[in-house]
């Protein structure tokens, strides 16, 4: 008898057992090395670009479900490949991340991407502009843009406008030299002479000099470009004390030298400056006017999102859009197949895609112009160029492996 009511016992309790709801399964969690250079010379930058990864994230974190997204900030302070290369090394073998993004400067990718190569962590590239970084890895995507994509079009705008001649001014590093040679292809092939070329100091320039020699030469047109944030500011005052505009010279340049959020801090820089970029905070698309307003709600009616910011926000999306699609069990050959064929039909900027035989972006660039919009300078779009792949592919072809 008591046998059988142990028997009876043990059976009730595992009928209990099976009653009881299932254990809720485990959430995954995915891990996200996120390195960017939070000091030195592009901090502000970097600030804007977090801003837009913490916007993000609050707007979509729902839609992960029970996915865990754990983010972990690293600051390889500047154009430091040194540094970015042994962050990178720790996120992997210690913090064993599944993806890497970020970087700001195009050397600390560039020392990186064997990492990525050999670890097969999967990297999102939120700004660093320069077109080669992309070949260095197959695990390397962007979701920026590239300054091909910015000075090829300049430099045929400006030879469609009638200009005859331009002098180039560029930061020294791997950036400022493509836009140096993109724009002098586009300008040279379209009839134009390039009458001179200036490379200036990546790390604490003195615009004055270089700007006032090429006052001094009269050139034409001038294509400038620095790398953002506070070299924006002086590198425009710098051409608005030397009186470049009154002189005669007409500036073109890509969007880094008039980032909307510096525009408050250029003083008196005449109207009619003309940029290029894939972003503008002025623009009136539904997408950017909820965007801005959203920024705005979270960060105080004076902030205002620039193209680093923008960058920073579509690379959450390609992100969260991949977690989402192998429920946070990453896989780095699925993710990266699923990078490669990425889009975004409404982002803030327009269309955008992901080359697949590149792993780069081709989206929308903007022709702007400087004005004043309720008496504050502002970058007004006035054409749009659709849908813009990057040259430099096209022109340097890969050399077939042997």
């Amino acid at each position: 008898m008591r046998k059988l009511k142990s028997l009876l016992g043990l059976s009730c309790l595992a009928g209990a057992m099976l009653a009881l709801p299932l254990a809720a399964k485990a959430a995954e969690t995915v891990k996200v090395g996120l390195i960017l250079s939070y000091s030195g010379q592009a901090a502000a930058s970097v600030e804007e670009m977090d801003k837009a990864i913490r916007l993000y994230v609050k707007q979509h974190e729902s839609e992960l479900g029970d996915i865990k997204l754990e983010l972990i900030r690293r600051d390889d302070t500047g154009p430091n490949p040194d540094m970015a290369r042994r962050l990178a090394q720790e996120l992997i073998t210690r913090d064993k991340v599944n993806l890497l993004t970020g970087f700001y400067f195009t050397p600390n990718i560039n020392a990186v991407a064997p990492l990525a190569t050999e670890a097969k962590v999967p990297v999102v590239i939120m700004n660093a502009a320069t077109s080669s970084s992309i070949r260095l890895s197959p695990y390397l995507v962007r979701v920026s843009f590239t300054e091909w994509q910015q000075g090829y079009p300049l430099g045929q705008w400006a030879a469609k406008q009638g200009m005859k001649n331009a002098y180039t001014a560029v930061t020294d590093y791997a950036p400022g030299h493509d836009v140096e040679a993109s724009f002098s292809k586009a300008f040279s092939d379209a009839g134009g002479k390039i009458v001179g070329q200036v490379r200036m100091p990546l790390k604490n320039p003195d615009y004055i000099p270089f700007l006032q020699r090429i006052k001094d030469e009269k050139p034409e047109a001038l294509l400038m470009f620095v790398p953002g944030s506070k070299d924006a500011t002086a590198v425009m005052k710098a051409y608005s004390e030397l009186g470049l505009q009154q002189a005669g010279i007409h500036l073109v340049a890509t969007q880094d030298c008039v980032p909307d959020d510096e525009l408050p801090n250029m003083g008196d820089v005449a109207p009619g400056v003309v940029t290029i970029g894939n972003y503008s905070v002025s623009a009136t698309r539904p997408a950017n006017v909820a965007f801005v307003a959203a920024w705005k709600k979270e960060y105080g009616p004076d902030s205002v999102p620039n193209f680093f910011a923008v960058g920073a926000y579509d690379g959450m999306a390609a992100i969260f859009d991949v977690v989402k699609a192998q429920k946070g069990k990453i896989d780095p050959d699925k993710t990266m197949e699923l990078l490669k064929h990425w889009k975004n039909d409404n982002s803030p900027r327009g269309p955008i895609m992901i080359d697949p035989e590149t792993r780069d972006i081709v989206q929308n660039m903007y022709l702007r112009r400087l004005e004043k919009v309720n008496g504050k300078l502002a970058n007004v779009e006035f054409e749009t160029i659709p849908m813009v792949h990057d040259m430099w592919p096209k022109l340097n072809p890969e050399t077939p492996a042997h």
